[in-house]
């Protein structure tokens, strides 16, 4: 870069992480730093201020490495990925932490981080109750709340759900609930709902069984139903997150919905639901180690 012109000044940092740097250049304290894309992607989620400006070499993998001479290591290394990219386990621990990194919307993430700060707090309690009886961590909660209704209490649908847990009268109704604009009758009734879908699908390993839950949340059991026997019929694991993502959407087309029991689906939003939901989690999460880091150093 310097030869091409540029006026820079290279700084060379020890036992800092990548990401550090990235924050540095988010607050203004540098002005610019590299890092392996798959870093920056991820980062973006964090601090959506950056931007991504031009590679400044050729793509490269990522791999593991051995020390020289280490043959009986190496195999039973090659042994071990030949096996997960078969049996799908690659695949699943990937897009567990890099799905979705590349799908960015900057206005999105940035109106997130600033409704957690002034409307979140209004109902954190709720929440964490909500989410401590029936077992789910309290940010996952918070994430579905805010893909749902973006914390507005009198949130309405096109399709007539209501509240901040945008339930149907007949859900509401199941769940004990009398007042769906109630913010914490929402919370307490939308979060025994979703742990009602959980429990549905105990075939399913975690973060799957979840997922599922999420999706069957947003677009009804009964479609989600569909899709798995959707999955049976395309050979694809039923209890596997990675294969709704596929047969959900293929539920919009006639020569498959003929065929479903419950018919015709929108399935590509609760694939966005579910993608959307996790992107704020992650960011969530984050958050908590950042703040537990600092007060940590």
């Amino acid at each position: 870069m310097k030869q091409a012109g540029l006026d820079i000044r290279i700084r060379v940092y020890e036992d800092i992480l990548t990401e550090e740097l990235i924050e540095a250049v988010e607050k203004g304290d540098i002005q610019v730093t590299v890092a392996d894309s798959n870093v920056a992607l991820l980062n973006r989620r964090y601090y959506p201020d950056i931007r991504i400006a031009f590679p400044v070499s050729k793509p490269q993998s990522l791999a593991w490495a051995v020390k020289k001479g280490e043959r009986a290591l190496l195999s039973k290394i090659n042994e071990f990925f030949e096996k997960i990219e078969q049996d799908g386990t690659f695949n699943e621990i990937y897009k567990r932490y890099y799905a979705y990194v590349e799908t960015f919307d900057h206005l999105d993430i940035k109106r997130f981080q600033e409704r957690m700060g002034t409307r979140l707090p209004r109902y954190e309690k709720a929440i964490k109750q909500a989410a401590e009886l029936y077992g789910f961590d309290w940010r996952l909660i918070a994430a579905l709340i805010y893909q749902e209704s973006q914390f507005n209490p009198w949130a309405r649908s096109f399709s007539g759900v209501r509240g901040l847990m945008q339930l149907t009268l007949p859900t509401a109704a199941e769940m004990g609930i009398q007042n769906r604009l109630n913010p914490r009758q929402s919370i307490m009734g939308g979060v025994q709902y979703l742990r009602q879908l959980h429990d549905l699908y105990d075939k399913a390993y975690e973060p799957d069984r979840t997922l599922i839950a999420l999706a069957a949340y947003n677009v009804g059991k009964g479609h989600v139903f569909d899709a798995r026997n959707l999955a049976l019929k395309m050979n694809l694991d039923p209890n596997k997150w990675i294969s709704l993502e596929r047969t959900l959407p293929l539920l919009r087309q006639r020569k498959y919905y003929k065929n479903s029991k419950f018919g015709y689906c929108r399935g590509t939003e609760p694939v966005f639901h579910v993608q959307n939901i996790l992107t704020y989690y992650d960011i969530l999460k984050r958050e908590a180690i950042e703040y537990a880091y600092q007060v940590k150093r």
